[in-house]
């Protein structure tokens, strides 16, 4: 199935439920067994990913990261947004 949403910074984002994922040297990683995925985060994608354990509003995601990573402003929210559009697009994401 292809979901196709556009997520906007005033989106409420959170993990799926029931998805197992670890850590390994700073970085996520994950199989969907029921798919026959597997994913692997970077750094950022990593830390994106803890962040939103618990239910957190896009645009509050963007100041945690400006504060922990050298990047401006509208790169870190283009990047943000991007990312969590290809994990929602992978039902690895609820939105609301």
């Amino acid at each position: 199935m292809n979901i196709s949403k556009i997520i906007s910074l005033d989106n409420t984002v959170i993990q799926k439920k029931g998805l197992d994922a670890t850590d390994m040297d700073g970085e996520i990683v994950m199989m969907d067994i029921y798919k026959g995925k597997y994913y692997s985060f970077n750094e950022v994608g990593s830390r994106i990913w803890n962040i939103i354990e618990k239910p957190l509003k896009v645009k509050e995601i963007v100041p945690i990261l400006l504060n922990e990573f050298e990047v401006d402003e509208k790169t870190c929210e283009d990047s943000v947004l991007d990312f969590l559009g290809r994990i929602y697009n992978d039902e690895l994401i609820c939105i609301s």
